[in-house]
């Protein structure tokens, strides 16, 4: 097929086309944006298609002619059918301008009137196809995209690659795309130029699938869901799609241990290679299909007597690919191991795992294979799946223990020593360990409709309340109901009053209360005898008086750290331990704050506490940050962004720190980005806390990126924010020494004093020294503004040396390029060295851009401007003192940006104080400056 630009299609918005592909899809771009040729290779199903539109709609639009061709398998073997595709509706209009010979070859090969072959017309047709290409690039670029690069017929192949080969800085791009199902891809090459960029397409992460899901429409899918979805995909998009398609479709999702319902068209794809086993193989298959990790000693205490022999064929099939140093028996895609299991009868499938249920070696796996071989009640079963998931807790798989807990609520008699209500809620409450939080809130609310005992009610309620995270606000209609269940019970109301804490602090923003709270928790949890309640509750109560500078910290922290402690409390994220790390890093220690928080990330993985993860992860990305590891921050940053999305914990404040992150050592534009989607998402939760975080982010990227009015706007409204939630700690976000910075570019000294001067008083009574040093960085910005040069020399080289003691390499870097910029006016080339040798160290790419642009911008050597007036500034008594400042470095020659690096202000700025100049002096430009100057010199 040909499209010819005359006829444009409009434009459409194709999001989903790059989901997760995003890095290759730039890749990609840029190579065609260079007038390159592209390959996308990749299994079927992955999405190479879907990828190729998105780059033909993109760069179509620049190509005056494309050139299409889609070749399937059952044409395949028609000679020149792909060239006829490709050139059948562009031949009347090149054929004049081919040699004779050429033009019946091509007429003949693709209208199939003649006799023409390779053979006979071989050379004929080669240069035909060149001469078209060429003929049609004389009057703009081609491209030619091809998809299922495989089914190429052999003649259109070898014509099109004779041609691709000889093109050389013709305007004639490729873009194509073939399967390769693990096969090599470079004898496709020979189809495209010699230039061309191969690029493979793997299988989706989790979170891209979950996206990917997400868009098309397959929302509200538990994590476990999609966690099962992409093993069984195998993070294929086309797979992932029909499965979730197929859920969709189903009125009952699968219960727990049971597979996804695997549709039609899938099955289609694995059964008739199914259909050539042997009975005996498939039930072999089967077994293995329901084992967690099937080897051939399994399969043969399971009683499959000859599993090597079955194996072996079924490998010569292509369903199994036995691994060749190991006992392992794997399929050669998960989909196989899925259609094959959906495909059986129940029974059978009951039969595979009764008899995984004695074969397996590990306990829980006996226990799950008894489970799924067993129908209705059974108090024994049920006792061997509640110590499976105990045990399963205890090797810190709590996704394992939910699951598990759930099936044994499930073979539990409702008169039973345990009730039903007690395994589901220890399942709901696994659930959110491992970071499920839709799974959990649909087992709590389960629950609730059954429960009629307080206790079981209340840790429902408590259950429901913590999966909203952060969004407090939408669960406000459940605390009236969950104290009227807690009734008079200490241990009962303790647990409620731990979350209205919460609630107090995220939705009120109210300090105070929320410190009330936390110490009311402490005493009902003492006095009902719940030392675990009462170590959370002090925790959270050492954290609030942290945030608000108050002095009794230390001392709760340590009353948190007495024993007798509850293992649970030591790692859990708002434990002692946690509350430690940021006393620590606030009080720059960031040496023990480091190693603190990396023990306790170490423990939650081990226990596989994925919320607790996602915070731990981002305390020793937020130390790496301190500490100048710009690269190591990002990395720890971005993943913790990822499995906050996967796990939908913690979004808002990992964007929060990825957003900083991003700032100090990655994209300013994706750091602006990622705080204003935090901004965005705090506000609708009704997070305060999280308001002033965000929009601290995205006054910081503001200020990196140069938008220095932008930036005081944004940093204005955190100090208002954090001033009516009564947070007095300036090491809590540390963005005063920006907004004092932003306020000197923009030429508010007063304000930038006052800044200044307020959270110094504060940095003193807390001793945060780190602060006071910044502060002192930003105040020599203001000295030198003035012309205190020596002054700013002074306190700018003390800032940066405090810096570098303390650890803090970035800021201890910005000190440095701070100095160079005052010291533009002295001779010598490497002023900018230092600045650039530490941004390089701390690998802050932001910074060092804007070193190298300040160096490769040296301004012209300016004099000081002495505070009192001079020759020429007679007439400008009227204006402020930046005004005078501008005005007389006008006068000096200076131009806008020399005006700027010298006063440490903005370009804009600069535009808008001499904007102001002109209306005062009643002047047009700043010619009629100098005019003035020289006209009062000479008098």
């Amino acid at each position: 097929m040909t499209v010819r630009r005359d006829f444009k299609e409009p434009a459409r918005c194709r999001p989903d086309q790059v989901i997760g592909r995003e890095e290759l899809f730039s890749t990609a771009r840029e190579q065609l944006g260079r007038g390159g040729s592209v390959l996308l290779h990749g299994p079927a199903g992955i999405g190479k298609s879907t990828v190729l539109r998105a780059l033909a709609g993109e760069y179509g639009g620049a190509a005056r002619t494309v050139l299409r061709c889609s070749p399937t398998e059952s044409e395949s073997h028609l000679p020149f059918l792909a060239l006829a595709d490709l050139l059948g509706l562009v031949l009347d209009e090149v054929s004049e301008r081919l040699p004779t010979a050429q033009r019946i070859a091509l007429e003949s090969a693709l209208t199939g009137r003649g006799e023409s072959t390779l053979q006979r017309d071989g050379l004929a047709l080669r240069l035909a196809v060149l001469s078209t290409l060429r003929a049609l690039a004389d009057t703009g670029p081609v491209l030619v995209v091809a998809d299922d690069l495989q089914w190429l017929d052999p003649a259109s192949a070898e014509l099109l690659g004779f041609a691709a080969r000889r093109l050389g800085d013709t305007p004639v791009r490729m873009l194509c795309a073939v399967r390769t199902d693990g096969q090599e891809y470079d004898r496709h090459l020979r189809a495209s130029p010699p230039d061309t960029l191969a690029v493979r397409l793997g299988p989706l992460s989790s979170a891209q699938m979950s996206a990917l899901l997400d868009h098309r429409g397959y929302t509200g899918l538990p994590r476990s869901t999609v966690r099962d979805i992409h093993r069984t995909s195998g993070g294929n998009a086309l797979f992932a799609l029909e499965l979730g398609r197929a859920l969709a479709e189903n009125p009952t999702p699968p219960r727990p241990g049971e597979p996804l319902p695997v549709p039609t068209s899938l099955r289609a794809l694995v059964l008739n290679r199914l259909e050539m086993l042997s009975e005996e193989a498939r039930r072999t298959l089967l077994v293995a299909s329901a084992g967690a990790r099937p080897t051939l000693a399994l399969l043969h205490a399971a009683g499959r007597d000859n599993a090597e022999a079955e194996t072996a064929q079924a490998a010569e099939l292509g369903l199994l690919a036995t691994e060749p140093e190991g006992p392992a028996v794997r399929f050669a895609h998960p989909m196989i191991s899925a259609a094959l299991y959906a495909e059986a009868p129940a029974q059978e499938r009951r039969a595979a795992h009764a008899a995984l249920s004695t074969a397996a070696s590990d306990p829980i796996e006996r226990a799950r294979h008894l489970a799924l071989a067993t129908t209705g009640t059974d108090p024994e079963v049920a006792a061997r799946l509640a110590e499976a998931a105990a045990l399963a807790r205890d090797r810190g798989a709590p996704s394992v223990a939910a699951q598990l807990s759930l099936l044994a609520a499930r073979h539990t008699p409702a008169d039973g020593p345990r009730s039903p209500e007690v395994l589901r809620l220890e399942a709901a409450e696994d659930a959110i360990t491992a970071g499920e939080l839709d799974l959990a809130r649909d087992i709590a609310r389960e629950v609730l409709t059954r429960a009629t005992v307080p206790a079981d009610r209340v840790r429902a309620w408590i259950a429901v309340i913590e999966t909203a995270g952060h969004a407090m606000a939408e669960v406000d209609a459940i605390f009236p109901q969950a104290l009227a269940d807690a009734g008079e019970d200490p241990k009962l109301l303790a647990l409620v009053h731990y979350q209205l804490t919460w609630r107090a602090l995220l939705v009120e923003g109210d300090f105070d209360e929320a410190r009330g709270e936390a110490a009311y928790v402490a005493e009902l949890a003492a006095r009902a005898g719940d030392r675990y309640t009462e170590l959370m509750a002090l925790a959270f109560q050492a954290q609030i008086e942290t945030l608000m500078g108050h002095a009794d910290a230390p001392a709760t922290i340590r009353r948190a750290l007495e024993e007798p402690q509850d293992p649970r409390v030591a790692c859990h994220h708002n434990g002692a331990g946690y509350s430690r790390f940021r006393w620590l890093i606030m009080s720059d220690q960031l040496p023990e704050a480091r190693a603190t928080v990396t023990a306790l990330l170490r423990e939650v993985r081990r226990q596989g506490w994925v919320e607790s993860e996602v915070h731990f992860l981002r305390g020793v990305a937020e130390t790496e940050l301190h500490s100048g590891h710009c690269g190591r921050a990002l990395d720890l940053a971005r993943e913790s962004l990822r499995l906050a999305r996967d796990t939908g914990i913690g979004e808002v404040a990992s964007a929060v720190l990825t957003s900083l992150a991003e700032a100090a050592g990655g994209e300013v534009d994706r750091a602006l980005a990622l705080a204003r989607e935090a901004m965005e998402h705090a506000e609708e939760d009704g997070d305060q806390m999280y308001v002033s975080r965000a929009l601290a982010a995205l006054g910081h990227a503001q200020l990196v990126a140069g938008d220095v009015e932008a930036a005081v706007r944004s940093l204005r409204r955190v100090r208002e924010v954090e001033q009516s939630l009564g947070i007095t700690d300036p090491a809590r976000g540390r963005w005063h020494g920006d907004l004092a910075e932003a306020l000197v570019r923009s030429g508010e000294f007063a304000e930038a004093q006052d800044v200044i001067d307020v959270t110094r008083e504060q940095a003193l009574r807390l001793d945060r020294e780190s602060v006071r040093a910044v502060l002192d960085r930003a105040e020599a910005l203001i000295r030198a503004a003035q012309g205190e040069q020596d002054a700013a020399l002074a306190q700018l080289t003390s800032a940066q040396d405090r810096l570098g003691k303390l650890g803090y390499g970035l800021e201890e870097a910005r000190a440095a390029f701070a100095l160079a910029q005052l010291r533009t006016g002295t001779p010598g080339p490497t002023s900018y060295d230092e600045p650039a040798r530490l941004f390089r160290r701390c690998r802050a790419l932001p910074w060092l851009r804007q070193v190298e642009a300040a160096a490769a911008a040296r301004p012209v050597e300016v004099a000081p401007t002495p505070a009192s007036t001079s020759d020429g500034l007679e007439g400008l008594d009227g204006l402020a003192s930046m005004e005078r400042q501008v005005a007389a470095l006008v006068m000096e020659g200076a131009t806008n940006r020399e005006i700027a690096a010298r006063l440490f202000i903005s370009v804009k700025t600069v535009e808008a104080t001499l904007t102001r100049v002109y209306r005062k002096l009643g002047i047009r430009s700043r010619v009629d400056i100098v005019r003035l100057a020289a006209g009062r010199r000479t008098k």
